[in-house]
């Protein structure tokens, strides 16, 4: 019944990983590769995560 106020857990997740991918990208741009690299394997790792969670709720 109040499912509805849950605040969804994957939510802040979501919002790290895509913070992750921009910095990423922002390296990439500045010509960082060490960093964009360590930065997308970050992000690649959260997704799983997210995806987990996710399939767990179904």
């Amino acid at each position: 019944m109040f499912s509805y106020f849950k605040s969804d857990p994957t939510k802040k997740l979501k919002k790290q990983h895509s913070m992750l991918l921009e910095e990423a990208m922002h390296a990439q741009r500045n010509g960082d590769i060490m960093t964009y690299s360590k930065l997308t394997a970050e992000a690649e790792a959260l997704f799983k995560q997210i995806q987990d969670m996710d399939g767990e709720k179904r």
